[in-house]
């Protein structure tokens, strides 16, 4: 391994099939946590932090220092867990600038009044290009737009953290058709990926076990992605890319934690505000025929 490459460790979430990463500098234990996840109970409503834990133990085992939380996107499969690794370790929360953009389609799906104007729940808001020191190593952000309007991914020396842009070879890529996203954006985003050094390795935020695969897998190199990739691999057109990814998206179901994942992410992991007693609530929108609301007279 080159002296300007990560040390990588992986974290699986079963429940949401969601990587996490812990990425270092060896020469100096400058780390990076990439997309950490708050374990919750959907049913319960209730969160806890083992995912998190278990992160932060191997950070304390190896002694390393935390010195970025990072997040590719507002994630709509689970919520984060970026706040609490802040809280326990004092890292600053970066994501990329357009996470403003989504911030703003969503704000008035679930009457977000609290959000902080101009992205301020984050403390970090990336420009495409920028590049940021993790000890002796360079973080470039690379904004890769489609799946949202403000996806990135962070090359770290040979290793690139692609969030949902792309999956594993025999998986594809990611959808196009949650609000903000485009299948034409996600091609081109997908193909600036595609033209980094054939051995660069690609680490993906989730993985289902495509069929015929029996293990969960989340690291190929660029070269088996553009060779072997099946939504872009062997130089697939955007054209037909896109003809594809619109079929495919129209049979997807939204995600089972959209609801809550969405408007907590977008407050870079807080929660909305609470009413007192020591619980905080959540908001589902609500809509379609059947709803009786209660009349002025009645809330009075």
């Amino acid at each position: 391994m080159a002296a300007a490459d990560p040390e990588v460790q992986a974290f699986f979430d079963d429940a949401t099939n969601t990587v996490t990463y812990l990425v270092w500098d060896a020469g100096t234990g400058a780390a990076a946590v990439i997309d950490p996840v708050l374990d919750w109970d959907h049913r319960a409503g209730g969160a806890d932090t083992r995912s998190a834990d278990a992160v932060l133990q191997v950070l304390e085992e190896k002694g390393l220092r935390l010195e970025w939380v990072l997040e590719t996107h507002a994630h709509a499969d689970h919520l984060t867990a970026a706040p609490y690794v802040k809280q326990r370790t004092g890292a600053p929360i970066g994501i990329g600038a357009r996470i403003v953009e989504v911030q703003n389609i969503f704000r008035p799906v679930f009457d977000a009044r609290d959000l902080r104007p101009g992205g301020a729940d984050f403390d970090r808001l990336f420009a495409d290009g920028e590049r940021f020191r993790l000890g002796d190593l360079e973080v470039e952000v690379l904004h890769v737009p489609g799946h949202t309007p403000a996806d990135v991914a962070y090359r770290i020396g040979n290793a690139a953290f692609v969030g949902d842009t792309l999956f594993m070879p025999d998986a594809g890529t990611a959808r196009a058709d949650f609000p903000g996203g485009d299948a034409h954006e996600l091609y081109r985003s997908i193909q600036r990926l595609l033209a980094l050094p054939d051995g660069s390795r690609i680490f993906v935020c989730h993985d289902y076990k495509a069929p015929g695969r029996d293990q969960f897998a989340w690291e190929a190199t660029v070269a088996e992605q553009r060779a072997h990739n099946i939504h872009v691999g062997g130089g697939r057109g955007e054209a037909e890319y896109v003809e594809m990814r619109h079929k495919r998206d129209a049979t997807l179901s939204a995600p089972t934690l959209l609801l809550p994942s969405i408007q907590v992410n977008i407050r870079a992991g807080r929660f909305p505000g609470g009413e007192g007693r020591g619980v905080t609530f959540l908001r589902i929108p609500v809509a379609g025929r059947g709803i009786v609301q209660q009349d002025e007279e009645e809330r009075s």
